[in-house]
């Protein structure tokens, strides 16, 4: 059965046709962060009109729509050359959309792209190098990471703004329970899961959920942030050895299945997708999850929060802070290498990486900026809940494992299915560290992957200073 994809169109039409010249407020976005610059152009000029040019942008990201939104009608409005960009969000299997797409013919111009697809896409030739547009100015604000949005020496995006993961948790539950503080280690979150279950299941809450619907990136990111913070590769990736060793998962997935078969998670949890979940939670019917500081823009306007909620750092497996957490790249952007329309991509993705544009939308709560001219001027959100995920001492930027094509069952998949119907992790683990090697090992042999063994790799030395 083919699975329909899931897609909101924000198409932000133009009253009429915009000139060809404009005055210095339409000029803003000329560079990121520039001053507006009065027009040069004759004004014999202003009456002759170019043909619209249409772009469209692809993005995954729900939470920061509305604003979004407003920003692309922002720009088609007062962009100057009569470029209109139609805004399209995917609401499920974005990075299946963003293949489709491409096999197919019908790839947006200008894509949204995250620190683990903007390798992949670049290696796919999706992504198209950006350095010819790059001045002095740009490459002096906006920090460059190897691997991430410079690959292989091109440069494919400019950071905007981050996310921190955080376990984000009912307070009311939690001292209805009996319950004083949220859980340091693995085994508080089960006997607190199981503990607000006890005392909720009555009334329909219960300790724990997650959107489990699509696995690879739920159950990923929860494990991935626990396992970082653990002092383990947190996609399973070993940088000392350079291979793959998903041994460090083996408490945490335990854990996680433990909770399930508690009956201290949130019933039909398996099929639940994002919204869903946020939606109960806000009615109190969730003890705690594990996700992004997106979450107070969404408490605050998606689904206003009916209850007393805050977010604390993930556990770890003892207690103990053995690693830097990812403060993990956002809504980055890049051009489509099929685009027939690059520079005036070019010219939109200049406006979303105005000082204007960054600064709100830190401010407004949807994401963290990474930019540090920015960050540094720029006001805490105003937005409740939001001081829990402020990056702090112990949130760092890891970097990129391999990205290797794995045959059979990909880690999350395996670790899910374990969760939800049982059998021997030990097994599991053997055969995921095989197959994920033998792909490594097959990468390396053709070239498409480096990798070098770092021994004296230390997760501690990552974080923020």
């Amino acid at each position: 059965m083919v699975k329909r994809i899931g897609t909101v169109t924000l198409s932000v039409l133009l009253a009429g046709s915009l000139v060809a010249c404009s005055n210095g407020s339409n000029n803003a976005a000329t560079s990121p962060g520039a001053s507006a610059k009065p027009s040069e152009q004759p004004a014999s000029a202003a009456s002759v009109k170019k043909d619209k040019t249409k772009l469209t942008y692809w993005t995954g990201d729900r939470h920061d729509m509305d604003y979004i939104k407003s920003v692309v009608q922002k720009f088609n409005e007062t962009n100057g050359e009569n470029i209109e960009v139609e805004m399209v969000v995917k609401t499920e299997d974005f990075n299946q959309a963003i293949d489709l797409a491409f096999a197919s013919g019908q790839a947006p111009d200008i894509l949204r792209v995250k620190e683990n697809t903007i390798q992949p896409f670049a290696q796919k030739g999706y992504l198209k190098p950006i350095d010819s547009y790059l001045d002095d100015a740009i490459k002096k604000k906006f920090p460059v990471i190897d691997d991430f949005n410079r690959i292989d020496g091109k440069m494919y995006s400019l950071p905007n703004y981050g996310s921190t993961l955080r376990l984000v948790y009912n307070k009311e539950l939690f001292a209805k329970a009996g319950i004083a503080a949220p859980p340091k280690t693995l085994k508080d979150m089960v006997e607190d899961a199981k503990k607000i279950t006890a005392v909720g299941k009555a009334s329909g809450s219960y300790g724990f959920a997650q959107n489990f619907k699509s696995p690879e990136s739920a159950l990923g990111r929860s494990a991935r942030v626990i396992a970082e913070a653990s002092g383990y590769g947190g996609l399973g990736y070993d940088f000392r050895t350079a291979k793959f060793d998903f041994t460090g998962f083996k408490e945490i997935i335990s854990s996680f299945k433990q909770m399930v078969d508690d009956g201290s998670t949130l019933p039909g949890m398996e099929s639940l997708d994002i919204d869903p979940l946020r939606a109960q939670f806000a009615e109190g019917k969730i003890g705690m999850y594990i996700s992004f500081s997106s979450e107070p823009g969404v408490y605050a306007n998606q689904f206003p929060a009916k209850i007393e909620w805050a977010a604390a750092p993930v556990p770890t497996i003892d207690g103990t802070i053995k690693g830097a957490t990812s403060f993990l790249g956002g809504q980055w952007l890049s051009i489509s290498n099929t685009t027939k329309n690059a520079d005036q991509a070019w010219k939109f993705m200049q406006f979303m990486y105005t000082d204007e544009v960054l600064k709100t939308y830190h401010e407004k709560g949807f994401g963290l900026s990474m930019v540090p001219s920015v960050s540094s001027v720029a006001k805490k959100p105003e937005i409740k809940g939001i001081d829990g995920f402020l990056p702090v001492g112990n949130d760092g930027t890891w970097p990129l494992q391999p990205t290797v094509t794995v045959e059979g069952m990909k880690k999350d998949d395996a670790f899910f299915k374990y969760m939800i119907s049982g059998g021997n992790l030990d097994q599991i683990i053997q055969d995921l560290n095989k197959r994920y090697n033998d792909a490594l090992d097959k990468a390396v042999a053709k070239g498409t992957v480096k990798v070098q063994p770092n021994p004296s790799f230390d997760p501690m030395k990552l974080m923020m200073k």
